[in-house]
């Protein structure tokens, strides 16, 4: 990072570049961003079963500290997102050792399953580094979250946009912790499965999202009957005791399409710069050294090897597998994610599981371990790749950059299992295998993600009779779907329509949302109960009518503060309002596990 000549313009902050200087950011990220970002990542994924980066809050926040470094304060608030994101990636983790106990698996200690995550996460911010060159620097992908975080960071240079920022995140965290404080004191508000953070996750991501998954938790409230006549469903069974199969097939068919075209475009693209002239002209900021690159995945490739085998009495011949495909879809994946900002890490792990089953493996407790290793390995390694593409933008050094995301790993491997057994030691509900009991009372925790999991590797080896016939319909209804959406909207005169009217936007809203809605938004609904997938709904329709609404506004007055479109109102507050859910769950599971050690 250059040095600023006229220095900080507060003197007690350290110079731009001094040790000084990186161990206040690390401190901050790792002591406060990490575990803030890490806490609502955990939080969602038990109760909800995805979650909503926490980039854009690590941004700001970030900012807010390193203001007083003038413009040059973007380059620091860029290191401790890039930390506070690997935390919190790793921390979403979580749902793995949920998935475990629910598989019956003897927990191995403590510090054995954090070194197994730590282990993995550096061989994946490895191997994402690794192909950074390619996807950000060569095919310059645009990672669409990595460019809205880079946007912030540039924009939170003036005060005035500051203070709006954290206002509204604020207000939105403060109304997130009264709504899960009314959810768990008010038996009437409690009835309507409220949940402040599946309302802001909707507001997050607005309605071309959360209306497919209504209507596929809608489809599942009508096919309940049906399943239940044919077998498929218990006198009992919730429609995604079934569902969760179809939903998981539907976002395999997609990723097949999006990844064959995909690896189309990428191959187009290197032939079409092949021809080029390679002239050395490199800037500073984003060499790395290859062959330190190359030993560093491979020891960490050899140290996870030894950890699953040695520590974790884990076959050989599997580890090994999952390594590779790791390679392979750290790759496929981040492709997938720098064009559609989508990162298919669910369709990965079942994809993993089905070859595995048809290699031979019948035990599901082999298939989670070794499936976590792709999972995880994944989901930071892409994460690498979109950190490194908002880097990009801003010209901040790509070797530090690698070294905060190093020690956020390590803090995140910590935090994963800490957070794991904080929870469910807190709510012992999170411990009880919803597909062996159903009826359990389960409030908040729809555990989403760990029953997507389970359900992938619960009967591996055994794919027959109903289970194969779902999985084929999910494929054919994901495939089928996914390549008509790719011929509309592929066709010039339709989008013209569509951008060039106030008809043409409702078409275009219909067919996104509705007719030809997206397999990737529509699975949810097999993964969660209706009232959740509502709720969902109801915060992404919010944020596009108040969107749409605001279009059509008067310009602000000359002199006013006006936020970007990367960090709109309806964005800031939906995830003030996760941040504020998860942070009270937080203490009252930490109250919890007090008052259960004392």
């Amino acid at each position: 990072m250059p040095q600023d000549p006229e220095g900080p313009r507060f003197r007690f902050l350290p110079p731009v570049g001094s040790w000084k200087f990186h161990l206040l950011l690390s401190a901050v990220a790792i002591f406060i961003l990490g575990p803030l970002g890490g806490v609502a990542s955990a939080y969602m994924n038990f109760s909800l079963g995805f979650f909503v980066g926490g980039q854009v809050l690590a941004g700001i926040l970030g900012s807010a500290v390193t203001y007083g470094y003038g413009p040059e304060g973007k380059h620091g608030a860029n290191y401790m997102q890039t930390m506070a994101a690997s935390v919190a990636s790793l921390c979403a983790m979580s749902a793995l050792i949920q998935a475990m106990v629910w598989l019956g698996m003897p927990m191995p200690e403590t510090w054995k399953l954090m070194l197994f995550m730590a282990c993995i996460g550096m061989f994946g911010v490895g191997v994402g580094m690794l192909y950074t060159p390619l996807l950000v620097d060569k095919l310059q992908l645009e990672y669409p979250s990595g460019y809205a975080v880079a946007n912030i960071l540039r924009a939170l240079t003036d005060k005035r946009l500051l203070k709006v920022s954290i206002a509204k995140l604020g207000g939105g965290t403060g109304l997130g912790a009264a709504v899960a404080w009314l959810t768990e004191h008010v038996e009437a508000v409690a009835r309507l499965a409220t949940s402040a953070s599946t309302f802001g996750a909707g507001m997050v991501v607005g309605s071309r999202v959360t209306v497919p998954a209504i209507l596929g938790g809608l489809a599942g409230l009508g096919l309940a009957p049906y399943l239940r006549e044919i077998g498929w469903l218990g006198p009992n069974d919730p429609f995604r005791k079934t569902g969760f199969l179809i939903a998981l097939a539907m976002i395999c068919g997609a990723a097949l399409v999006d990844i064959s075209l995909l690896a189309v475009k990428a191959v187009a693209r290197i032939r079409a710069r092949a021809g080029a002239a390679e002239v050395d002209t490199e800037p500073a900021w984003k060499k790395v050294n290859v062959p330190r690159l190359i030993a560093w995945v491979g020891f960490w490739g050899a140290a996870v090897v030894v950890v699953a085998t040695q520590v974790l009495d884990q076959p050989i011949g599997f580890v090994l597998f999952g390594l590779g495909l790791s390679l392979l879809f750290v790759l496929i994946n981040g492709i997938s994610l720098g064009i559609t900002d989508q990162n298919p890490i669910s369709s990965a792990f079942v994809i993993s599981v089905l070859l595995m089953s048809l290699l031979g493996l019948t035990e599901p407790l082999v298939g989670m371990m070794v499936s976590s290793i792709l999972l995880v390995a994944t989901a930071v390694g892409c994460d690498m790749q979109q950190d490194r593409s908002t880097g990009w933008r801003l010209g901040t050094n790509r070797l530090l950059q690698f070294r905060y995301q190093v020690i956020g790993i390590l803090m995140g491997a910590v935090l994963c299992v800490g957070l794991a057994k904080l929870f469910m030691t807190a709510y012992p509900v999170l411990t009880v295998n919803l597909f062996d009991n159903p009826e359990a009372k389960q409030g908040q925790w729809s555990s989403a993600m760990t029953y997507k999991l389970v359900g992938a590797v619960k009967d591996i080896g055994h794919l027959s009779g109903y289970k194969v016939k779902a999985i084929l319909i999910g494929l054919s209804i994901g495939f089928v779907i996914e390549v008509l959406r790719k011929v509309v909207r592929g066709n010039a005169r339709y989008q013209r329509y569509v951008q060039g009217s106030r008809k043409g936007f409702v078409l275009g809203w219909t067919m996104d949302a509705v007719v030809l809605a997206s397999p990737y938004a529509t699975s949810f609904g097999g993964f969660v109960d209706l009232p959740v997938s509502l709720w969902f709904g109801a915060g992404g329709i919010l944020t596009s009518v108040w969107n749409t609404m605001g279009a059509r506004a008067a310009a602000p007055k000359e002199g006013s503060t006006e936020l970007p479109s990367d960090m709109s109102t309806t964005s800031l507050i939906g995830g003030g309002l996760i941040a504020g859910e998860s942070l009270y769950f937080l203490i009252v599971g930490i109250i919890g596990l007090l008052a259960l050690l004392g």
